[in-house]
Order: C-alpha cells, then structure tokens, then sequence
C-alpha cells in the first residue's frame, strides 16, 4: 500500500507514550485546587468524629491508597494526637474477627469506589460501631453509599492506571481531615494552597531535564527507595511507580530498615532513591544514604534536604514548605517524572502497564 505525503499529513500523529500520565501529573496543581474547594466537608467530619468519640482512625485502602494511608498515621498523629493505622482488611473481611470498633472511625480509601473488600470491610465496620468515612473520588460510588459520610478527592476523572493527581489529593485529603480536627483547618488550607503553587513550579521546572536524568537508569532493574516518617509513604509510592511502569523491582524501605539486612544486597548496579525532608528524620536518612554510598550504590536524592545526601549523583530538590506534613505533596512529584521518563526511555507505555488494569475489581 502506498501512502501520499497529503495522506501522511491527514493522519494523526501517533500517541505519545504515557501521555495521559504525564498529562495527569501536570494537572495536580489543579486537582488540589478542586479539593481546596470542598474543605469544608472536612470540619463537618472532623466535628462528628469529635462528637462520637471515635479518635482511633482505622484506614484501609490497596496500592496507592495504602500508601496514602501511610502519610494518614503521622498526620493524624502529629496534628491532633490521635492513634492511626493501616488496617488489615484480612482479618475483618475473610477471617471475619469479631472486633469492636466503637469509638474507632474506619476511613476507606478508594480512587474509584469500586473494590469489593474495601467495600465490604467498611460495611463490617459499620456493623461494628464504628463512624464510617469514605474518601473517594466518585461520590456516586458502591462505596460511598456503604460509608455514613463521604469525603470527595475531586481529583477528576483520572484515565492513566497508575494513579498520580488521586494519590496527590488523598494525601492532601488526610492531611487536611488531621488538620481540621486538630482545630488547624484554616492553616492548613493555606499550607495546601502553597503547596499547590509549588508543585506548578516544581513540574513545570523538573519536566524539561528529568528525560536525561532518567536515561542512564534505563537497564537497572532493582532499586531500594529510603524514607522516613511522614515520608515512607513517598518511598512506597515512588517505589509502586516504578514498578507499575518501568518493571523496574523497586521496593520501599525505612531509613533503619536498609540497615538491618538489605543493605547487604547494594552493589554498583543497585541504585537507591534517597527521600530525604528537612525534619526530625533528617539525620536516619543521611546515615542510610551513606552507608548505600559506601556499598557502592549509585544515590538519587529528592525532598526539601536532597542537597544534603552525601555523594548523591543526581539531586532532585523541592522547595521547603511551612510544615514537615506538606512536603510529602512535593517530593512525590520527582518520582512520579522519573517513572514516567524511565518508562518512556525503556519504550513503555505508563499509560497502561502490562497486565494492570485501572480498577481492582477482584476479591
């Protein structure tokens, strides 16, 4: 078959690969916005939350949402000193635990609403007398109609299957429900908005370079990514990105934990991504990073402090923000650019990773 160059120029350009990815990266900033403008859904839960006693906050999300829930516990920690935690959704779904959950909110952290044991976890809970949240971004969802409240993400349909502008909001979202129920709501908010503001600026300076950044890591096929506190939940993130997109092993790892075993399997061809927040955490972090260093691993450092990694190759730095819980809305999106560079380089579509699909819908 012979094509004209007038039929050449008719055509339509090939899709660029992971264009709906990079896409809904650039659209953060904007997601946060339509959060912001919900917030006050935010006090209203809070003040239940107050009123029926129900201070123990038991999240239970998968991927993405786990990760979100990671940030949840020192956010509802710090901010208004409450016990969080990662819950098993094993033990109340298929092992049916006979728990008692008053005086505990069970928060369900879903992108699409859809997952049937998150769904059937909330309504368990429910039957177990705990105040039952859903954050969600469709309200309309399975899930929102099994919760007795409903926090919207309001990220907007996102058509990429690895989620970005969702993971953002839930982030935001935990960080803000925290906030309000600490009576800091309004402070918060304008931390959001500065936030938001950054990670423009941050996208919009890291996206021209993060291709060469990323090149030279297109044959690794191993990773450890290190963080600490608040930012173990960007370590586990980071780390699902990689591996959703660039098959790349990544796995998440705590500061001490590198030390206490995997530390042995470094080498010269093992890189380790180093997260490193101007905070109390600061200094695990260096330690970690140096003994990576030591054993021959090439460094990656990102976060408020990446100038501070010792022998770090490549520093991707974001601004510092007013408080340690809003950093992890920036040092995310460094990560979420190199997986989307990394994959491109390794001709992958991050748009749709072999094998995923954009809602879990099996039990």
């Amino acid at each position: 078959m012979t094509v004209s160059s007038a039929d050449a120029a008719a055509a339509p350009a090939p899709a660029r690969l992971g264009e709906r990815f990079l896409a809904e990266i650039r659209e953060q900033p904007d997601a946060l916005a339509r959060l912001l403008d919900g917030a006050d859904a935010f006090e209203r839960v809070a003040r239940t939350i107050h009123e029926r006693g129900a201070t123990t906050i038991r999240m239970v999300g998968h991927g993405s949402s786990d990760n979100a829930a990671s940030y949840g516990v020192y956010a509802f920690g710090l901010l208004p000193g409450w016990t969080a935690l990662r819950d098993s959704i094993s033990l109340t779904v298929y092992y049916d635990a006979a728990l008692d959950m008053r005086g505990c909110t069970a928060l369900a952290l879903s992108q699409s609403g859809r997952t049937p044991d998150v769904v059937e976890y909330l309504v368990r809970a429910r039957d177990r007398g705990a105040y039952t949240v859903a954050l969600t971004n469709d309200p309309g969802s399975a899930l929102a109609a099994a919760a007795e409240d409903v926090l919207p993400l309001a990220a907007g349909p996102e058509l990429a299957v690895a989620a970005t502008k969702t993971y953002l909001n839930q982030v935001a979202a935990l960080g803000l429900l925290a906030a309000s129920a600490a009576g800091e709501g309004e402070s918060f908010v304008g931390g959001l908005r500065d936030a938001r503001d950054a990670v423009s600026r941050l996208v919009h300076e890291l996206e021209p370079r993060i291709a060469s950044l990323a090149l030279p890591f297109a044959f690794a096929g191993r990773m450890f990514v290190v963080g600490r506190g608040a930012e173990y939940a960007t370590a586990r993130e980071i780390a699902l990105k990689l591996l959703e997109t660039c098959r790349v092993a990544a796995e998440p790892l705590t500061a001490t934990d590198l030390a206490h075993g995997p530390v042995a399997a470094l080498d010269p061809l093992f890189p380790v991504w180093a997260i490193a927040s101007d905070d109390d955490t600061l200094p695990a972090v260096l330690e970690a990073a140096a003994r990576a260093r030591e054993a021959g691993a090439t460094l990656i450092a990102s976060g408020s402090a990446a100038a501070a990694v010792p022998g770090a190759a490549y520093v991707l730095g974001v601004p510092r923000l007013s408080s340690p819980l809003l950093s992890p809305l920036l040092s995310v999106v460094p990560g979420q650019l190199f997986a989307w560079a990394l994959a491109t380089a390794k001709g992958l579509d991050a748009d749709e990773p072999r094998g995923l699909s954009k809602v879990t819908l099996a039990r």
